[in-house]
């Protein structure tokens, strides 16, 4: 690619990785930690904005709904009457004699496109009541956190009077802007080989042509680079308890950078036997180990646990949200913070969550790879699920195009760090917040020991494996 068609690749990527990060994860991650303490105070939650709608078009969703069920029923009924002609081996008798989109209307043809049917039916009916609330759309309370977010950035900005201006307004954004540096080296999915996207590539071996990786930059040292950006945001939150001139943001900017900068320590450690087993620095070596071998997480545990619970701490999560403690010191470091400086931090915190869930992903669950599924489709234990020279011949070779594998992959990988997000959020609503002795303790008596075990027994059975010649 020449010059110009690289700029443009790049500022797709950028806008992709942005995109997601905040039209995905973090509305998803505002309303889920709006409805989770919601559920466990008793409230009624993120169900007050939203767009009032006509009387006629509420009355009709209950019948819209039974419509919905009535639709998926018939169509299932027709999937079983599909797939019982199949299975007498009357799949080709053909039905009627022109294909619709490629796909001929044998039995076994309609069989494949009822079974998608029933299901959109079904998810709508169960979907379709919960997106209005009290006469008003609200989308699952999704417009009430948009509302609030415009809401916040339209409040008026106030600056402690003797505090510093120029530092006061730089904070949110020095703390912010670590967290999206940092997914420029998450890879979101396999390599894009443009000129065979609706091919069938072998599923191994090298391939010409133009090559996009689904990632902002592929650094050889990848994984250090992250450690080394996500490092500066504690220059963020000390900062902002600095230039506040408040006792209270002070002592919480200083629990701040005092828990992140001994986290870091732990957070790098628990990561060096990954390091030991893949022998590589770089995401996306990692996966590429993990698709030939099995997950991270199976192969060391411990070193998940360990890290998962380091990364829960090195955002200031509960139970380690000693830093902004209500009841001790208010608010912490953005106490004297409001309107869209104060939603920085809040977006930066839920955008270091997806960040965080997704390093996970990549170095402990395989990040887009899907278990038996390669670059040449389905394939399981040496049998691959080619239906060439059936009646299933074109949808077969659209489901193992190289386009719609890249498309699963990608959304497999985003449904993992949705999961390790909202597990993260799940965890701060069900713990109690720990005292700052107990954080700092769990860190360097508990966390950091085990750290050093576990390198050195992984080292030790790496190079037993290494002398065995496996």
């Amino acid at each position: 690619m020449d010059l110009g068609w690289l700029v443009l690749v790049s500022i797709l990527k950028i806008a992709f990785v942005i995109g997601v990060l905040l039209l995905l994860f973090a509305p998803v991650l505002v309303l889920a930690e709006r409805r989770q303490s919601a559920f466990f105070q008793d409230r009624l939650g993120p169900y007050m904005g939203g767009f009032p709608m006509p009387r006629a078009l509420l009355d009709a969703i209950p019948y819209l709904v039974l419509g919905a069920y009535v639709v998926a029923a018939l169509c299932g009924v027709m999937f079983a009457i599909s797939l019982a002609m199949v299975a007498t081996g009357n799949g080709q008798d053909v039905l009627f004699t022109e294909p619709v989109f490629g796909i001929e209307h044998t039995w076994g043809g309609l069989m494949l496109v009822f079974f998608p049917l029933a299901v959109i039916h079904l998810v709508a009916a169960k979907i379709l009541p919960f997106l209005f609330f009290d006469g008003r759309l609200t989308i699952f309370g999704g417009l009430h956190a948009l509302f609030d977010a415009i809401k916040a950035f339209t409040k008026e900005d106030i600056v402690p009077p003797r505090g510093d201006k120029f530092l006061h307004s730089i904070a949110p954004i020095i703390a912010m802007v670590p967290a999206f540096a940092t997914a420029a080296v998450i890879p979101f999915g396999p390599t894009i080989y443009v000129d065979y996207l609706l091919d069938q590539l072998p599923a191994e071996g090298a391939i010409g042509g133009t090559a996009i990786d689904i990632q902002v930059a592929n650094l050889n040292i990848g994984i250090l680079y992250i450690f080394a950006i996500a490092g500066t945001g504690i220059i963020g939150a000390a900062i902002a308890g600095y230039a506040s001139d408040n006792k209270y943001a002070l002592l919480g900017g200083l629990r701040a950078a005092s828990q992140m900068v001994s986290y870091e320590v732990t957070l790098g450690l628990s990561l060096v036997p990954m390091f030991m087993l893949y022998d590589s620095l770089m995401l996306p070596d990692m996966i590429r180990w993990q698709s030939e071998h099995v997950w991270g997480v199976l192969v060391n545990p411990l070193a998940f646990v360990l890290f998962f619970t380091a990364t829960i701490a090195e955002y200031k999560r509960v139970p380690f949200d000693a830093p902004e403690g209500e009841s001790e010191i208010v608010a912490g470091y953005f106490l004297e913070y409001s309107s869209g400086k104060w939603l920085m931090y809040m977006m930066g915190e839920f955008i270091e969550v997806a960040v965080s869930s997704a390093i996970i992903a990549v170095v402990f669950l395989g990040g887009w790879d899907v278990p038996f599924l390669t670059r040449a489709g389905w394939e399981a234990f040496g049998y691959r699920f080619d239906l060439s020279g059936t009646d299933f011949a074109v949808v077969s070779n659209v489901a193992n195009s190289h386009l719609f594998i890249i498309i699963l992959q990608v959304v497999a990988f985003l449904t993992k760090v949705m999961v390790l997000a909202l597990i993260s959020i799940q965890v701060r609503w069900t713990l109690p917040r720990f005292r700052y002795d107990q954080i700092m303790s769990l860190c360097w008596k508990l966390i950091l020991p085990l750290s050093l075990l576990n390198i050195l027994v992984t080292g030790i059975f790496v190079l037993l494996f290494q002398q065995m010649g496996w």
